[in-house]
């Protein structure tokens, strides 16, 4: 064998050689690929591929969920991987829909903005609040220290209610794959209860809905001599309209009747047709007290605090109560249970029926927060 022969069989060999490490190198990989991709799925843990940083899991429940909906599973198949759904009142919403459809209530929902908003996973929601009465007293580094007196509280108990809605859709949409049924659900959903949830987070009586912001009892007295779970009240000057003169000055009022420690984080609430008489407001110098927000996602501002509209707000009349001003997020508090759904193809056709239930409520937390404006003379 001349020595160019066996150049090229050794070149053979080694290219043979390298050809199975290869080989079984990438074999290697792809089992090392197909063990992690496992493990993260069992972890629920966010993989590749994972839309929106969802598990493997989650995705794959929300799919199946979707299947679900556009009828190619079966409530038995749907109730194996969704615990703790009732057949009688729908199955649970997987978390990723309900937290879009939350989050949805929550751009539309001026209060939902503004309150603070609990998640609860029971069937109440007990909070203690403190109205005061704590003791304290000033000692040298040896003197003794005497019991004072201990601090009071409240106990509040939250029950969620129950809201729903018939949401129908056509036989032939939920067939077609390019239809986006999740977003129509959720855009359909939010669109429904944020009606309902708005008008009942201010004015709700509590009966089987939240009880409502204005729902509360309002007076004139100070933090000092009120009772818990009322609202003190700033009189505007007249019946039914501000005070002829200086009618700016009882906003002023206003805001300094809420104590500095609430001031902070503090926000106006109106209705458009309020707000349109405030705007016109102006300083001595000739400046409105009414500033639009600098940019688009800035609020605009009513004496140097943000102003949010809700059209739930009444409009001004005799003896309304149509602004609020104050720290909302400690003063009221919003607690969200679960979202259920449950399919109904016989009731509407040719149409699919969704029944479509959230469990929520609403109520007073700190009645010290937030202050009204009450349009009478005093």
């Amino acid at each position: 064998m001349s020595d160019l022969q066996e150049i090229k069989t050794l070149l053979d060999g080694q290219g043979k050689a390298w050809e199975e490490f290869r080989d079984a190198n990438n074999a290697r990989v792809a089992s090392l690929e197909k063990d992690l991709v496992e493990l993260m799925k069992r972890a629920g843990r966010p993989g590749a591929g994972a839309a929106g940083g969802l598990s493997f899991e989650s995705n794959e429940r929300k799919a199946s969920f979707l299947e679900w909906m556009r009828g190619r599973k079966s409530d038995g198949e749907i109730k194996s991987m969704f615990s703790g759904s009732d057949p009688n009142g729908g199955f649970l919403v997987p978390s990723e829909v309900d937290d879009t459809l939350t989050k949805a209530l929550r751009d539309l929902s001026p209060m939902r903005q503004l309150a603070r908003v609990v998640q609860v996973s029971t069937s109440e929601y007990v909070m203690l609040h403190s109205t005061g009465g704590t003791g304290y007293a000033w000692a040298g580094e040896t003197e003794a220290r005497t019991e004072k007196a201990t601090p009071s509280f409240t106990k509040i108990t939250m029950t969620p209610a129950e809201v729903y809605t018939n949401l129908p859709i056509s036989q032939v949409l939920l067939e077609d794959n390019a239809f986006d049924l999740e977003s129509w659900l959720i855009e359909e959903s939010a669109e429904v209860f944020d009606a309902a949830e708005g008008s009942a987070f201010i004015s709700g009586d509590g009966v089987n809905k939240p009880r409502g912001l204005l729902s509360y009892p309002a007076v004139t007295a100070d933090d000092s001599t009120r009772a818990f779970a009322e609202l003190q009240y700033i009189a505007s000057g007249a019946a039914g309209a501000f005070a002829s003169t200086n009618p700016s000055d009882k906003l002023i009022d206003l805001v300094h009747s809420v104590r500095p420690r609430y001031r902070q984080g503090a926000a106006w609430l109106m209705n458009s047709s309020t707000l349109s008489s405030v705007r016109k407001f102006k300083e001595t110098t000739g400046n409105f007290i009414w500033r639009a927000g600098l940019e688009s996602a800035a609020p605009d501002t009513l004496l140097g605090y943000p102003v949010f509209t809700d059209e739930n707000m009444p409009d001004v009349a005799a003896d309304s109560l149509s602004i609020a001003f104050g720290n909302f997020m400690s003063g009221y508090t919003i607690v969200d249970r679960n979202t259920t759904l449950l399919r109904d193809p016989f009731t509407g056709r040719p149409n699919v029926l969704f029944y479509m239930r959230r469990r929520v409520t609403g109520g007073l937390r700190d009645s010290n927060a937030v202050k009204l404006m009450k349009f009478a003379a005093s």
